[in-house]
């Protein structure tokens, strides 16, 4: 299960963190930290979106 979570990681991971940085530079936050978090915050949170992602696969299969 592990190499499919790091793939849908690979995919979920850049559409997350995308969303979060229009989110903020759209909410008038344009400064380089801000950008950075909002990247991060959005990398971050696509790990167990991954991971539940892949179980669900798995278990459907």
């Amino acid at each position: 299960m592990l190499p499919l979570t790091l793939i849908l990681h690979i995919f979920i991971g850049s559409t997350l963190a995308g969303a979060a940085v229009i989110a903020a530079l759209t909410l008038g936050m344009t400064d380089a930290r801000s950008i950075v978090v909002a990247a991060l915050a959005g990398a971050v949170l696509s790990l167990p979106v991954s991971w539940a992602v892949a179980r669900r696969l798995i278990r459907n299969r």
